[in-house]
């Protein structure tokens, strides 16, 4: 079979090394240079549209990555053609570890004792009551049930919104635009998990956030397009919310000028809650492709009218 990959970044070669080792009787040549139209199967991570254009015969297009907002949307994908998104390959791990630091330092105040330790003040302060700090998960696929999962164990009451319900072992779940109120009103740490989609895009705005508790804490680790980022700044600064952390951003790296990197109470990261395993994700990918060649299901496809 003839295997074509394209990645905007410049990790290629070990991409191709990895699929070498899990298919070994696939040809796999690196795009431009490699024969799109003749290609059986296409790896890609941010496509230009020349390469989507250019598949003819392909059984299935896979993203290197479980956001497919960079293609699901995209008119050169050939219609019909499946799309393929990651599914966990390492990340949830990835994104539990960042969402459990992220409760935890908002719950044992951290960023309060970092200003105090400033101004050499030594205090301690009265300890939150765990039963009133709701932890809210805002989507509940793969990655947000992993969140969910690990953040079980600290006790925390926990809910979960998604589109379409869900129902999950201690936690509160709601869904749909009729529930997400109920949601937000008991949260005070919101996690955002969702992806990227035209109903998404801009769904954090200064309406929703609103209705979270006062003093609520944001932790973005889905989309950088999902957030308005004046709103949230407008309800940071006259108290409404109290903080977030940032991994996601409109403009990857986050312009120098931005007003998040000196924001008092906005911890920026530069897109690292979780970084795609090759090896995982090669592993997933070789297994998939196996089963299209049976003729055997396969998960993770995207609905592409959803871009999910």
């Amino acid at each position: 079979m003839n295997i074509v990959l394209y990645t905007a970044g410049d990790n290629g070669g070990a991409w191709i090394a990895a699929i070498s080792r899990a298919l070994p009787e696939a040809r796999i040549d690196g795009w431009p240079g490699a024969a799109a139209a003749d290609a059986d199967y296409a790896l890609v991570w941010k496509p230009p549209m020349e390469l989507l254009g250019a598949l003819r015969r392909t059984k299935a297009v896979f993203n290197l990555g479980a956001g497919v907002d960079g293609i699901a949307d995209c008119p050169g994908l050939p219609p019909g053609v499946p799309l393929v998104r990651l599914e966990n390959a390492g990340m949830a791990e990835q994104m539990a570890e960042y969402a459990c630091h992220a409760v935890l330092r908002r719950y044992r105040e951290f960023d309060a004792y970092a200003e105090q330790q400033r101004a050499a003040v030594w205090r301690s302060r009265r300890r939150i009551d765990k039963r009133a700090f709701g932890v809210g998960v805002l989507g509940l696929g793969v990655l947000g049930r992993a969140v969910a999962s690990a953040l079980a164990p600290f006790g925390f009451p926990l809910s979960g919104w998604s589109r379409a319900q869900k129902s999950l072992p201690g936690v509160t779940t709601y869904a749909g635009a009729g529930e997400i109120d109920a949601f937000l009103g008991g949260v005070q740490v919101l996690i955002c998990l969702l992806p990227l989609t035209r109903d998404t895009r801009g769904l954090l705005d200064r309406r929703l956030l609103s209705r979270l508790p006062r003093g609520a804490y944001l932790v973005n680790i889905a989309r950088g397009p999902i957030l308005i980022d004046e709103d949230l700044l407008a309800l940071l600064d006259d108290g409404h919310l109290g903080g977030a952390m940032l991994d996601v951003f409109h403009d990857e790296p986050l312009p120098a000028t931005h007003p998040f990197w000196h924001h008092p109470r906005v911890t920026v990261t530069p897109h690292v809650s979780a970084a795609t395993l090759i090896d995982e994700s090669v592993a997933q990918i070789a297994e998939k492709i196996r089963r299209f060649e049976a003729g055997l299901p396969v998960s993770g496809m995207v609905a592409r009218d959803r871009g999910y």
